[in-house]
């Protein structure tokens, strides 16, 4: 019997402030992973500055692949099919990683797998939980995107809830910018959020009518802002960790009632994390304590698969290239790209 061919797959993500190329095999055993992150150039505008992003990208891409090669023991020869992030993102961003593949792809003959990010997150989980295979429910949340999703298998979704105005992350940015934290929000939040005590403020927790899995962020966003003007009209104190403690709970307590519900409602007895907002160190705790009461299986990956990472597109990219799915050199950046769209 022929032993079966080991598949290796160089990654390239570059669809926001991270530049990143990783080198993958199987699917699931990342051999090199590198990130060089921006956030310390965009910190002094308090966010992501797309222009400075993509220059950055191009500035980088070059040496990170070169990098992610060396790591891995391996030639650029050796590879399978290059795994890209063509969307959703910022289409500048999105554009110097997908230029980069199709060079490589055209001068080398390499195939070409175009990903879609939040396919990439999703995966992310098959990296380190090598058990782990579909169907489950996954609830991706980052600073972009907040989805509830059922993964029927590789490569193929059903978006059943998803935010009607702010990700998750993104008011997590929000209301650390208004408590005078800065950016990152979500990391600082998260650190200040347990000297703090998560019982001490009630902000609400939003329910959209007939669309039990959709979510809600600004809400709970503009009642951090209230209570904080209030606070400084009355001339009263903000106790900082106090409020950031009770509007994580708030936001934690929604993404895991609305996950855990869907997990029953689907018959699903897997769930997992995904996205940057699956770092949280309350989120996991909170998902961990209701999904063992309610006898779940519950999966997610470690922090640094869990921001934008390239190892993660590459265990995405395996799953499209033993299904067949091949992109040409027309493919082009698409920053609004829906998960399930080809």
């Amino acid at each position: 019997m022929e032993e079966k061919k080991d598949i290796l797959i160089l990654a390239i993500e570059s669809s926001c402030d991270e530049t990143a190329a990783a080198v993958v095999k199987n699917g699931r055993e990342v051999l090199s992973n590198v990130i060089s992150s921006q956030i310390a150039l965009h910190t002094v505008y308090g966010g992501v500055v797309p222009e400075i992003a993509s220059r950055k990208h191009i500035e980088k891409i070059n040496e990170v692949i070169q990098e992610a090669l060396d790591q891995a023991h391996v030639q650029l020869s050796q590879m399978d099919a290059i795994g890209v992030t063509y969307g959703p993102g910022l289409v500048g961003a999105l554009l110097v990683g997908v230029a980069e593949a199709k060079a490589i792809s055209y001068a080398t003959g390499i195939p070409l797998v175009g990903v879609h990010h939040i396919e990439g997150h999703i995966s992310a989980n098959y990296i380190e939980c090598r058990e782990l295979e579909p169907p489950f429910v996954c609830l991706v949340v980052s600073g972009g995107h907040t989805h509830l999703v059922v993964v029927k298998d590789y490569g193929k979704y059903e978006i059943i809830g998803k935010t009607r105005d702010d990700a998750a992350g993104e008011a997590f940015d929000k209301v650390a910018r208004a408590i005078g934290l800065g950016y990152p929000g979500g990391p600082k939040i998260d650190r200040l959020a347990k000297e703090g005590n998560p019982d001490a403020i009630h902000f609400p927790r939003a329910k959209v009518e007939d669309a039990p899995y959709d979510f809600s962020f600004s809400g709970v966003k503009s009642a951090v802002l209230n209570y904080l003007n209030g606070c400084h009209m009355k001339g009263e104190t903000v106790v900082e960790a106090d409020v950031a403690a009770s509007f994580q709970k708030a936001v934690c307590d929604v993404l895991v009632e609305h996950a855990i519900q869907a997990a029953k409602d689907y018959g699903m007895s897997k769930l997992a994390l995904a996205g940057g907002v699956a770092s949280n160190s309350a989120l996991r705790q909170a998902m961990k304590d209701a999904c063992e009461k309610e006898h779940i299986s519950f999966y997610y990956p470690s922090p640094i698969l869990c921001t934008d990472n390239a190892a993660m597109i590459g265990a995405a990219a395996y799953y499209e290239y033993i299904q067949g799915v091949r992109s040409g050199l027309d493919l082009n950046a698409v920053p609004g790209l829906r998960l399930g769209e080809r």
